[in-house]
């Protein structure tokens, strides 16, 4: 997308978190990056593999989970940073997350992921998400994601 480094490579360059930890060797290495149409959107573009298929040509929906829960917790901790007016972005968990699979996911195209925070208080984001393939949504999500604090076993590991 960019020759700049991404959220993840910024904030997070030895995580090895499946969908976007950098330092994962057979990670989905999602890329974030914030929407440069001047919206509070985050925005990836990731090229699926033929082992990320459930049949011929067709995105597997355990990786359009996948895909989806990591930009979107993301945007909500990106999000969650700049509120805070922090220059580290917090350890953000998925607390709930509900996926539609709107229709089948074609592999053969760029599939862009885009994110918003449509609500957020002190230690969580509301992120709404759709995963863009063939010039159509194929995808969406709505999730709850919550910055946890030092105790958690989450906090400061991703």
């Amino acid at each position: 997308m960019t020759d700049q480094l991404s959220i993840q490579e910024l904030y997070s360059p030895t995580s090895i978190c499946f969908g976007c930890g950098p330092a994962n060797e057979k990670g989905l290495h999602i890329e974030s990056f914030p929407a440069d149409d001047g919206s509070d959107d985050l925005v990836a573009v990731w090229h699926a593999k033929p082992e990320h298929q459930a049949f011929p040509g067709i995105l597997n929906g355990g990786i359009i989970g996948a895909l989806l829960d990591c930009h979107s917790n993301w945007a909500a901790a990106f999000h969650l940073m700049k509120q805070r007016g922090e220059t580290q972005a917090p350890c953000t968990v998925t607390a709930d997350f509900h996926v539609k699979l709107l229709r089948p996911t074609p592999v053969d195209g760029p599939i862009t992921l885009r994110a918003r925070v449509t609500e957020s208080s002190e230690d969580r984001a509301i992120v709404e998400a759709e995963l863009i393939a063939g010039g159509k949504v194929c995808d969406t999500c709505r999730g709850t994601f919550v910055a946890v604090k030092e105790g958690h076993p989450a906090y400061h590991r991703w």
